[in-house]
């Protein structure tokens, strides 16, 4: 067996010190580089749109004068899209995941539908569209109004929920389970009352991590055709509807007409990083409460 002598040991603890140390400068600067475009984008964003929030901002309806323009209908319009995202993507999500997990057999069929699942979730959000417009808006003529926007967007965030619903059940320990079958459980009941609570603080991160994209998508809904014009309040899920998304990135286009837009669409922003930013805490305070519990 080959030795190293000291001096070779000390060369090559000096190399590695030195490439350390130039790799953790490089991915100091990189985290820098990210936190200084994000500090510069907020401010901006801030100096500009903030003047332009008050109570007659978030309660009007649209117009096509800067001055009396208000976002309520797109506000309303995004909670009416939420409506319909939760409860179609935790249902068949959960669902799918608990069927993946714990009841299909392992075989190659649970192995192409268990990679076909995850590659959909990166598939480019515009693709949901065209797929949400030839179904839903064409073949089922539903139009474009919220439950045509709703599942669209289900299908776009579902892949998401399924996969993070699958690690937060497989992380589990399996002894909990083992335990309720030694005690008489049946499978149902060891899986609605000892593996679902168990996996609920991962559940819930993962679907609201895909609700937050959800809220933020822009490219399904133009494909859909969802428009940004003078609207009533949606009262429903078969109204039409705008959302945040749209009415930012309508009034972004109109800035090159006049500049008055680009504080509108700021404004706007920020409203939607607030509405952001509840939700995410929200699941926070929900996942450590079950945390605690389990």
């Amino acid at each position: 067996m080959k030795h190293l002598s000291t001096k070779q040991v000390e060369k090559k603890m000096k190399s590695r010190l030195i490439l350390n140390n130039i790799l953790k400068t490089i991915f100091l600067l990189s985290t820098l580089f990210g936190l200084v475009v994000l500090a510069v984008l907020i401010i901006r964003v801030l100096t500009q749109g903030l003047s332009y929030i008050n109570l007659d901002f978030l309660t009007g309806k649209l117009s096509t004068s800067p001055d009396r323009a208000g976002i309520m209908g797109a506000v309303l319009g995004t909670f009416w899209l939420m409506a319909v995202v939760v409860p179609v993507t935790m249902v068949l999500g959960v669902s799918t995941a608990i069927y993946n997990e714990l009841y299909a057999r392992k075989g190659r069929l649970q192995s192409v539908i268990q990679t076909n699942i995850s590659n959909l979730a990166g598939v480019p959000s515009i693709v949901y569209g065209i797929l949400g417009m030839t179904i839903f808006v064409r073949t089922l003529d539903f139009g474009n109004i919220v439950l045509a926007g709703g599942l669209t967007m289900s299908l776009l965030v579902l892949p998401i929920v399924i996969v993070s619903s699958q690690e937060a059940i497989r992380a589990v320990p399996n002894h909990l389970s083992e335990a309720s079958f030694g005690m008489g459980a049946t499978k149902w009941q060891t899986v609605k009352n000892i593996i679902l609570p168990a996996s609920l603080p991962g559940i819930l991160t993962g679907t609201i991590l895909a609700l937050s994209r959800a809220i933020g998508e822009t490219a399904p809904l133009v494909v859909l055709g969802i428009p940004a014009l003078l609207l009533p309040f949606p009262g429903g899920i078969f109204d039409k509807f705008t959302v945040l998304p749209m009415q930012i990135y309508y009034w972004t286009l109109d800035s090159s007409l006049m500049e008055e837009y680009a504080y509108l669409a700021s404004a706007t922003i920020i409203v939607l990083l607030v509405l952001l930013f509840i939700l995410n805490s929200t699941a926070i305070i929900i996942r450590n409460k079950f945390q605690q519990r389990y």
